[in-house]
């Protein structure tokens, strides 16, 4: 039998090998899953891990999807290392997507390419934007992040739905519920001719790398992880938990609208009710896979982006509901979960208890029973 023995100290080793074994269980439940769908396993997985990077044509989509979730992902990690749980990421995404569509509506033929520094700017305002009301109610009535930042992802995927429905809705559009297209000089500039990869990847890897600074190399950043893991000591220390909360929720939000901002002014190019790609959710994911560092949330984008192309693929070539995407997402997060009890706890077995030898002229109904040892004993020595 195994038991579960904590740890004199956390394992630095599964730390990192936690998710190494949580993406291979997850594989192992795929080809599963595979089989009982009627489906060859090897086939199903290569839709998932080989399709993706096997030309420079699929490598740059499989960039132009990790670009969004690399960007969420690192401004969640600014909150969840400061023990704020901002899980409304996507209604950030939405609002600055839509803040970044209102400014590129506005340009004409005769604009010019300073555009494009104003929607990025309107972007990163509107996530800020929604994720300060998210700390406003925080800070003044101390409600629970958790729950208002998720409810203002229906509020924002509401408000996009009113303006493609109405106020700007393209009267050219045959009746479609989506805004006309970008004017061309909004386009967010691309890094190669024939690729959609643009600036944003740039960008993202730009910011793991501040990131990394700020977290790693500055007061400000030491100062958001004392407040996150010793509120008390953090406290004690002259370290103000308002200001935390503040620049956690302002950073991950601008962060989210920047990626919305990339996002409609430049794979979409205009505002539709699908610009919600569940990026802000699936976000949570890469942070937690990539362990809230800016290196390990690259490779966990990287590989969170196989899961959407792959599901999209697997929609096409096997027909598989698009859904698998999820699955996917979900058996990784809780598979890594489970691996990371490991990291505090070891797998030992239990040794089995020994029979204990009965005395010699005890009879085999008074042996059988370890309930009645001390009741014949004391039989034994005349008490009863």
């Amino acid at each position: 039998m195994l038991k579960l023995e904590p740890r004199p100290q956390l394992s630095r080793f599964w730390s990192y090998g936690s998710p190494i074994l949580a993406l291979l269980i997850t594989v192992l439940i795929g080809m599963v899953l595979f089989a009982l769908l009627g489906k060859d396993p090897v086939k199903g997985l290569a839709v998932f891990f080989w399709e993706p990077i096997k030309s420079g044509y699929a490598l740059g989509e499989l960039m132009v999807k990790a670009t969004p979730l690399l960007i969420i992902a690192l401004g969640l990690a600014v909150c969840f290392r400061s023990n704020v749980w901002n899980i409304g990421a996507e209604g950030q995404f939405v609002f600055g997507a839509i803040a970044a569509g209102g400014v590129a509506l506005l340009a004409d033929k005769t604009t010019g390419a300073w555009i494009v520094a104003a929607i990025l700017v309107a972007g990163i305002l509107g996530g800020m934007v929604w994720a300060g009301i998210v700390a406003f109610l925080r800070d003044k009535f101390n409600a629970n992040e958790i729950l208002v930042s998720l409810m203002l992802v229906y509020v924002a995927t509401l408000l996009l739905g009113y303006m493609v429905y109405g106020p700007w809705k393209d009267p050219m559009g045959y009746n479609f519920p989506q805004t006309k297209t970008f004017e061309a000089v909004t386009q967010i500039p691309r890094l190669m001719k024939g690729s959609r990869v643009s600036i944003g990847l740039i960008i993202a890897l730009l910011g793991a790398a501040a990131l990394w600074v700020f977290l790693f190399r500055t007061r400000s950043g030491f100062a958001q992880q004392v407040g996150g893991l010793a509120p008390a000591a953090a406290r004690y220390a002259g370290f103000s938990a308002r200001r935390a909360v503040w620049i956690a929720l302002l950073t991950s939000g601008g962060a989210a609208g920047l990626a919305g901002a990339l996002e409609v002014a430049g794979p979409i190019g205009q505002l539709t009710p699908y610009v919600p790609a569940g990026y802000g959710f699936a976000a949570i994911i890469v942070a937690f896979v990539g362990r809230l560092h800016p290196v390990g949330m690259v490779f966990s984008a990287i590989l969170m982006s196989m899961f959407y192309i792959g599901g999209e693929l697997a929609q096409s070539r096997l027909g598989l509901p698009k859904s698998l995407t999820g699955v996917f997402q979900g058996l990784l997060l809780f598979t890594l979960l489970a691996c990371d009890t490991l990291i505090a706890y070891r797998i030992k077995r239990k040794a089995a208890p020994k029979a204990v030898a009965a005395p010699a002229g005890t009879s085999s109904l008074q042996a059988s029973t370890p309930l009645t040892a001390p009741v014949t004993a004391q039989v034994q020595e005349g008490v009863i």
